[in-house]
């Protein structure tokens, strides 16, 4: 069987419970071939992994392990700035999503794949780093939080660019990363982001000084997961 045959789509502008909904059909759909895998070694099916793309309307999302108190806004004031919120099943605390920002839904069987959990989420780090690199942007990891960050070892200084934050159930993933792109980082200033009060956020666009293609950053970040995954994609 060929374990890395992923089926990438772009799209666009979407609701975000209307992609929720998405991933979680699709997340039933692999998790329904491993089991069935599983217990008819002699009728195997394939199973198809996913790429998705998408930039949200504005939106929190709370995960599972997160403090509602990070959200330092009202539902009223909520409708006041168009924005949602949805506490959802993924790993982290609160962060905001919105246009100007990609983000990037894998669902994935990591069993196949052969990756942890933990060396799954170091690979997505890995491709946008490279990314960002391409961009003359410095950026690495941080101890003990996950994501993309910029400057951690100046006091005071730290800032993420990209958030991840993902669910794995038998092994097979969904939910992802969110990297700030041409993004109003104003959004940001109604939560605590990811739980941290000390730590700020940024965006390609604010490191350069200038605005980004957004094709073109999607580009040629599909080309870094592709090779670090070993993706055979299907458009």
């Amino acid at each position: 069987m060929d374990n890395k045959h992923t089926v990438f789509k772009d799209l666009g502008s979407s609701d975000y419970k209307d992609v929720w909904d998405y991933q979680e059909k699709l997340f039933s759909e692999v998790v329904d071939v491993k089991l069935h895998n599983r217990d008819n070694p002699k009728d195997e099916k394939q199973i198809t992994n996913h790429l998705l793309f998408v930039e949200h309307p504005h939106v929190y999302t709370l995960g599972k392990s997160g403090v509602q108190n990070n959200l330092l806004i009202n539902d009223q004031f909520l409708k006041q700035i168009n924005a949602t919120f949805y506490k959802i099943n993924r790993g982290g605390d609160i962060t905001y999503h919105g246009p100007g920002q990609l983000i990037g839904y894998p669902i994935l069987d990591l069993e196949a794949l052969d990756l942890t959990v933990k060396t799954y989420i170091h690979k997505l780090e890995e491709a946008i780093i490279q990314t960002l690199a391409d961009y003359n942007i410095t950026s690495e990891r941080l101890d003990g939080a996950t994501g993309v960050w910029i400057d951690t070892q100046i006091p005071g200084k730290s800032r993420k660019i990209c958030a991840i934050g993902v669910k794995a159930s038998r092994y097979v993933s969904m939910h992802g990363f969110a990297l700030n792109i041409n993004t109003d980082l104003s959004y940001f200033n109604h939560i605590n982001p990811c739980g941290f009060v000390d730590k700020g956020v940024t965006s390609m666009e604010k490191e350069l000084g200038r605005k980004l293609d957004m094709q073109e950053v999607k580009d040629n970040l599909l080309g870094k997961l592709s090779d670090l995954f070993e993706w055979q994609l299907n458009k």
